[in-house]
């Protein structure tokens, strides 16, 4: 039968593990999201003009808003990162002005709005090192309104400079 003190001390031995692990784990997890929107934002960068393509494409093809179709997307510099609350997914909000013509013989044909230039915010997501997207535009809004109509569920991506 073992002693009490060795009890003892495997106890002791096992609550200083988890009491350690406890305390480390949100720094780590901290650092791991800083490192995770350096390196994303840098691709971000890298990769916009290609994901740019790639989100008026997937855009165009929604059938959204319907009884238009897509004609052009006029990028701005302007580029929001947040993170999602509960997934931690790294995201990026991208001012794009976007202009349509109605579809012949659909709903919108004549109506004299369907020229106007729409602002938005072309969503973006990192996942697993990659940037991607589904097309999806926040109409009437730039990043700055989008993460703050959304700041239950985003919060900003703060980016510090080495």
């Amino acid at each position: 039968m073992p002693e009490i003190s060795s009890i003892l001390w495997i106890v002791g031995a096992v609550v200083a593990v988890v009491t350690a692990a406890l305390f480390v784990r949100k720094p780590l997890r901290s650092w791991q999201e800083r490192r995770e929107a350096a390196a994303g934002t840098r691709d971000f960068r890298l990769q916009r003009e290609v994901l740019e393509a790639r989100f008026f494409d997937l855009a165009a093809a929604s059938g959204k808003p319907r009884g238009l179709r897509w004609l052009d997307c006029e990028w701005m510099d302007s580029v929001t990162f947040a993170r999602d609350k509960k997934s931690g997914l790294l995201t990026a909000f991208v001012a794009v002005n976007i202009r349509f013509e109605a579809v012949e013989g659909g709903d919108m044909e004549g109506v004299a709005a369907v020229s106007n230039v729409r602002d938005a915010a072309a969503v973006f997501h990192y996942q697993q090192g990659r940037w991607g997207t589904g097309g999806r535009a926040l109409f009437n809004m730039n990043p700055d309104d989008a993460l703050l109509r959304l700041e239950g569920q985003f919060e900003p991506v703060v980016l510090t400079k080495h």
